[in-house]
């Protein structure tokens, strides 16, 4: 684990949880050990080891199934994959697609910008800092030339405890650093082909070295996440983000998971890129545990596609189909479970029942502004987007279950009436005994915030 990653104790502490949380509702509640053999299980039991926590310790935790339940458990097919070791990184980093060599770029430049993700993505920036700031200490440049600079579009803004887990201390506190904000300080630099307005942060215009970090994975939208999303949405204005997800979206058929070549929504936040004149980007695929296991750097769109045609191998995940019960784990996105959920469509029979996981301190949802914006939109209230969430949204036939240690009104305001919710795994296994008594049979996504099925690709 980084050294730059919380004790979960002290974050715990940190956000005010009171008392003593175990590690899962079966868990040996002192340190990280393996929890106990679930009580509500006699006798012997499968078991499958799932990762929770991202950015707030990276837990390890077991999952016990009745040991008659067939369990089978759903790998990526890049779950083996190696990662990275620095010398490693270094020598990708080394060999840019597009561009010339960072140093070479930064040489004589005065204000140097470098973006990066917030913690609702996995992306382990940290990893390939340490790269980035011997490239500018080789090319000269001086710390106070280099500002950092939070590209998150319409989510919240970061503090410094959380900048130092995303990109390690010595980048988050020897450099200074700027949330960019959705609502002013922006400019106009021209139109796109979609007729989008694209408004940036002045702040990251006005940088004559632009970096973009970013990772790589799938997305229902932009085919996949990084390259030019760093600038459209990671540093656009409101409006200018509501168009290319309100108007673009809404009226193409060429936008999905894995599409990147033929996508109007890409396209748009490519042209907005090219407006923006990025001078370099870094893109990052990660394993099943946030570890970098593919970087490519270079120009902000060719890097990408490189980075994408490994990408679309690697999360690629084998779908069962007819499952009486299918888990899905939300790491490392817990703040969009959503897209873990979207494996019960895939792979429950009627009648079945969904277990979605949301292991994580600051919940399932994450602030949206541009969400928000939905909320007051036409005169909606809060009280409006209750009674609508009482509207079951569940595949016809089927159940749901959410386990979470971290449960609150607003996440449980969030999902249909006849979901029922637990807070140890004890109480999940009683629920599917309860309406599975016989065997049964289970299929467990352990990383399915990035788990994605056999798309067809389109890079």
């Amino acid at each position: 684990m980084p050294s730059n990653v919380y004790d979960r104790r002290k974050f715990l502490k940190m956000v005010g949880v009171a008392g003593f949380v175990p590690l899962i509702g079966t868990a040996n509640t002192l340190g990280r050990s393996l929890p106990a053999h679930a009580e509500s299980i006699k006798g012997p039991a499968n078991s499958v080891i799932i990762p929770t926590h991202e950015w707030t310790g990276d837990i390890n935790e077991r999952l016990d199934f009745p040991a008659d339940w067939q369990l089978e458990v759903m790998e990526m097919k890049g779950a083996n994959a190696p990662p990275l070791d620095e010398l490693q990184i270094g020598q990708r980093l080394d060999q840019p697609i597009g561009t010339l060599p960072l140093q070479g770029i930064v040489s004589g430049r005065r204000r140097i910008v470098i973006t990066f993700d917030d913690l609702t993505r996995p992306t382990p920036m940290y990893t390939v800092m340490p790269w980035i700031l011997g490239e500018l200490r080789a090319a000269g440049v001086r710390d106070e030339n280099v500002l950092l600079m939070g590209a998150f579009g319409s989510h919240r803004a970061m503090t410094q405890s959380e900048v130092e887990m995303k990109l390690g201390r010595d980048a988050a506190t020897r450099f200074a650093w700027q949330n960019h904000n959705v609502f002013e300080n922006v400019k106009e630099v021209g139109t796109t082909s979609l007729k989008n307005r694209i408004k940036l942060n002045q702040t990251f215009l006005a940088g004559d070295c632009k970096i973009c970090i970013s990772g790589v994975k799938g997305h229902e939208q932009a085919g996949l996440s990084g390259g030019a999303k760093a600038v459209l949405p990671g540093v656009a204005a409101l409006d200018t983000i509501q168009y290319n997800h309100w108007t673009i979206l809404p009226r193409t058929k060429t936008a999905g998971v894995f599409k990147v070549s033929h996508n109007e929504v890409r396209r748009d936040m490519i042209e907005a890129a090219r407006m923006a004149n990025v001078n370099f980007s870094v893109q990052i695929v990660m394993n099943q545990h946030r570890q970098p296991v593919g970087v490519y750097a270079g120009d902000i769109v060719y890097a990408h596609q490189a980075a994408a045609r490994m990408a679309v191998e690697h999360y690629v995940t084998p779908t069962t189909k007819d499952a009486d019960i299918v888990v899905a784990n939300a790491y490392p996105v817990n703040n969009q479970a959503f897209r873990a959920q979207w494996w019960f469509d895939r792979s429950l029979r009627e009648g079945g029942t969904g277990v979605l996981i949301v292991q994580h301190p600051l919940g399932s949802e994450s602030v949206h502004w541009l969400n928000a914006r939905v909320t007051g939109h036409g005169g909606h209230t809060y009280f409006d987007l209750v009674d609508h969430s009482k509207k079951s949204r569940l595949r016809r036939g089927t159940s749901m279950i959410v386990y979470s240690q971290y449960l609150t009104r607003n996440m449980i305001n969030s999902y249909p009436p006849e979901v029922r919710f637990a807070s140890r795994w004890d109480e999940v296994i009683q629920m599917l005994r309860q309406k599975y008594p016989g065997q049964r049979r289970v299929a467990v996504y352990p990383y399915a915030g990035v788990q994605e099925p056999d798309f067809t690709p389109d890079i």
